[in-house]
């Protein structure tokens, strides 16, 4: 009798990890996910296998977001910084040459990616009534935690990449995503 996956412990491939989870949110069970995508990551960090983690982590992250699971996804998205940090994986691009400049920019990218999964939760513009004053509120709520769940993810990636090689003040790239996520999200009342 073999076993597919040797001995008793051994990780599975993150790709199957991957979709089982994906299964998981697509059923509405996010924070059964939310939980077994926080466990399942950091086992493969624990194991030195932060690439995984990180995939892992990116696709729950575009997954709870996608499913408007804002808090859930923001939270996997900073534990994405986290495991950048914990793998010592370098901002500075100009020390290994081009194939590590494409590993730099893959990163940039995906949290880029992440960054662009935060959903737009429209602000109400006409307030005729009460109920589009309970609608107006229920918005900003709304409009809170997306900025903070946000805000905290951009805060970690700048700062990931001010300690691993960027310029001291953090990447320029996130700074720009941080400065047009303020501009263009944050609530504001219009009269």
């Amino acid at each position: 009798m073999s076993r597919s996956r040797g001995r008793r412990g051994e990780l599975p491939p993150s790709q199957e990890t991957i979709e089982k989870l994906e299964k998981m949110v697509d059923a509405c069970n996010f924070y059964e996910a939310q939980q077994m995508y926080k466990s399942l990551s950091a086992r493969y960090a624990a194991s030195e296998k932060h690439a995984e983690a990180l995939d892992i982590l990116q696709s729950g992250a575009l997954i709870q977001l996608k499913h408007g699971q804002i808090t859930c996804g923001a939270e996997l998205a900073v534990l994405f910084v986290e495991t950048l940090v914990k793998g010592k994986y370098s901002y500075n691009e100009e020390t290994l040459g081009s194939l590590y400049m494409m590993l730099t920019l893959f990163n940039l990218d995906r949290v880029r990616k992440m960054y662009e999964g935060f959903p737009n939760i429209p602000i109400p513009e006409h307030l005729d009534d009460d109920d589009d004053m309970q609608k107006l509120s229920e918005a900003l709520v709304a409009a809170k935690v997306r900025v903070e769940g946000c805000l905290s993810f951009l805060r970690a990636a700048i700062k990931w990449s001010s300690e691993f090689g960027a310029p001291k003040t953090g990447s320029p790239q996130l700074h720009n995503m941080l400065a047009e996520y303020l501009y263009s999200e944050s609530p504001e009342v219009v009269c």
